[in-house]
């Protein structure tokens, strides 16, 4: 496992987190996220790279940039603030290349069994949430695009 560094390969032509071909997925602690690059890389030809809730919140987050004048048409931005809220709460973060036999059914178990708490698989033109986050007491700061359908906390 190597440290994540972000770069453009990572981004949409927009420059939002967008990193195509990977799963990045939140974990609870550092040695979680190190046991499932483990997991990942059994043979050593899979890369993966673990990224520290300071490094998702330098690096991961400021891609969303100043205030946009216009709404994103996907929901990558969405998905850096829900990444941003895990992070702020000391949440690590694993981004793991996928290999072409790979599916989505396969990543969520896989990483369901190795505790991750949120998983997104980038895709050209498609982002799947791997892992649905269970509903919280407190409000997130995204409540439109991926939770819009879900009550908040708080709302009547």
């Amino acid at each position: 496992m190597k440290p994540f560094a972000l770069d453009s390969s990572y981004t949409s032509m927009s420059g939002v987190f967008y990193p195509t071909g990977h799963v990045f997925a939140l974990f609870v602690s550092a040695e979680a996220a190190r046991q499932a690059a483990q997991a990942f890389e059994p043979g050593g030809d899979r890369e993966a790279s673990y990224a520290s809730p300071e490094t998702i919140l330098k690096d991961i987050v400021r891609t969303l940039g100043g205030s946009d004048p216009l709404p994103s048409v996907g929901a990558e931005g969405d998905l850096v603030r829900r990444i941003a809220d895990l992070a702020s709460t000391g949440h690590h973060g694993l981004l793991v290349e996928v290999e072409k036999g790979d599916d989505a059914d396969s990543l969520r178990a896989k990483l369901q069994a190795d505790g991750a708490v949120a998983a997104f698989y980038y895709r050209t033109l498609v982002i799947e949430d791997l892992i649905e986050q269970p509903p919280t007491d407190t409000r997130q700061s995204v409540t439109v695009g991926t939770h819009a359908a879900a009550p908040q906390p708080g709302d009547e």
